[in-house]
């Protein structure tokens, strides 16, 4: 079952992906980012609310946000720091680079992941996964040889190396989930829900220096119904990633690689609505990561 709650995880991870790309044309990345994060986070508010006043409802509905310590709510700061930065990165090189080129680099997180499964969780795949998950980081390396095409130097721009950088810290983002769902025992609404809260702030200290203070980037801000579309739709793919995770058989290198189906999202749709280059081209690629995912499953 986790492999399929990560599809599904996928799919809104895909949306999330479109709606973002349309989210941070022509506007400021930080109000965007705190946006999304603030949309989340209200989102699950009323749960929380609920949480106080209805302890057993929302238990017997499985929604409760639990109480924790002041040693775990520090943990899941921790998150919201790692998780800012790879953001903030992210949001920088999405707004210079085509969607299609971004998508496919993040992709090559599971390698990060696939290095610290081995490590920290001692992971073991059968052969057939170890077979899709190469496939998959096999296919994503693919993409930078048709990112020359659409002139993007791999080696000199550096919304590119933003972009490295945000698939590193994602990558042990969700290394780290791992640990705070099986080893801190936490349900995923109550890792979501404090997770957002330490990300706002820490998004809220950001602005307080680069974007409050000048009126000019203020009132360039064009609000759009696709940010809170984005906070709404991480909400989605956070929680059935982390109910993935709940599961004590799931292995975390092969859930990072089956989240990259959301790949076909970004090129398929994204490329037909924002017209960007070299669909075909990359529909080869994609079918080597949608392959190895089938693989994964089919183990």
């Amino acid at each position: 079952m986790w492999m399929y709650l990560g599809l599904l995880a996928a799919l809104f991870l895909g949306l999330h992906n479109l709606c973002k790309k349309h989210a941070v044309q022509g506007n400021e990345v930080f109000p965007v980012l705190l946006g999304t994060i603030s949309s989340g986070f209200l989102l699950l508010l009323p749960v929380f609310i609920a949480s106080l006043y209805y302890e057993d409802d929302m238990i017997s509905l499985g929604f409760y946000i639990a109480k924790i310590s002041w040693q775990t709510h520090g943990f899941i700061a921790i998150k919201s720091a790692i998780m800012a930065a790879s953001w903030v990165l992210a949001y920088q090189a999405l707004k210079h680079l085509p969607i299609t080129i971004v998508t496919p680099i993040r992709s090559a997180g599971p390698f990060f992941t696939f290095i610290g499964a081995i490590l920290i969780y001692q992971e073991k795949p059968n052969l057939l996964q170890w077979i899709g998950f190469f496939l998959i980081i096999g296919s994503v390396l693919l993409y930078s040889r048709i990112g020359k095409k659409e002139g993007i130097n791999f080696k000199r721009n550096k919304w590119i190396f933003a972009i490295i950088g945000a698939t590193f810290l994602g990558a042990s983002s969700g290394l780290y989930d791992k640990f705070l769902i099986q080893n801190l025992d936490l349900n995923p609404q109550t890792l979501q829900f404090w997770f957002c809260w330490y990300t706002v702030l820490i998004l809220l200290v950001i602005l307080s220096v680069t974007w409050f203070p000048f009126k000019a980037k203020r009132e360039a801000f064009t609000f759009r119904w696709t940010i809170v579309a984005v906070g709404v739709m991480l909400v989605a793919a956070d929680y059935f990633y982390f109910k993935a995770l709940q599961d004590p058989e799931a292995l975390i290198m092969l859930l990072s690689a089956i989240k990259r189906s959301q790949i076909l999202i970004a090129v398929v749709v994204g490329g037909l609505v924002f017209k960007e280059k070299n669909k075909r081209k990359k529909l080869v690629p994609l079918a080597g990561i949608m392959i190895g995912v089938f693989l994964i499953l089919y183990s």
